[in-house]
């Protein structure tokens, strides 16, 4: 789970991504401004809680994007703002995966996790995407703690070699990932 000061510090990194979802709907920078600040403070005082960064980003997206139609609604007379027709065409191509290039290194990264065994893949997801301790994750997958410590750094080595590889690095060595 996201402490406090986790979730504001995401956020604010996040601020000009959400200011600008806002902004899409409204049309006024001092609006999106508010509503990223409204959507700020629903977070941190919200009862549930995020388990990871990337649920706190879904869910702050979605909030401002409600926001501003709020707003929207509020001013209709004032506002110059997008047909909802359009916010939602806009809405389902931020959530497609192509919407966000990734560039070449992690394209890279991408094609060397599906390399990876499933073992692999399980352990890192535990580890990064689901935010688990070291020790949560030894537990979850039955092994020592030592052992956990050590698949993770020979995983980074290994993913390392790979993308270096894939990109044509010339310090690539060609490793395989374990």
């Amino acid at each position: 789970m996201l402490s406090e000061p986790d979730i504001l510090q995401s956020l604010m990194k996040a601020r000009t991504r959400l200011s600008a979802a806002a902004w899409l709907v409204v049309r006024d920078t001092h609006a999106a401004e508010d509503i990223f600040q409204n959507v700020t403070l629903k977070a941190m005082t919200r009862p549930v809680l995020f388990e990871n960064e990337a649920s706190l980003m879904s869910w702050a997206l979605v909030t401002a994007r409600r926001e501003g139609i709020d707003w929207q609604r509020r001013h209709q007379r004032e506002s110059l703002g997008i047909d909802p027709e359009i916010l939602n065409l806009i809405d389902r191509e931020w959530q497609s995966p192509q919407a966000h290039p990734l560039g070449a290194k992690m394209e890279a990264l991408q094609d060397c996790l599906a390399a990876a065994p499933e073992s692999a893949r399980r352990l890192l997801r535990l580890r990064y995407y689901d935010g688990h301790s070291c020790e949560e994750v030894a537990e979850k997958m039955g092994l020592e703690l030592n052992a956990i410590y050590k698949r993770i750094s020979r995983l980074h080595g290994s993913l390392k070699d790979c993308i270096e590889e894939k990109l044509g690095s010339p310090d690539a060595s060609g490793g395989q990932i374990l």
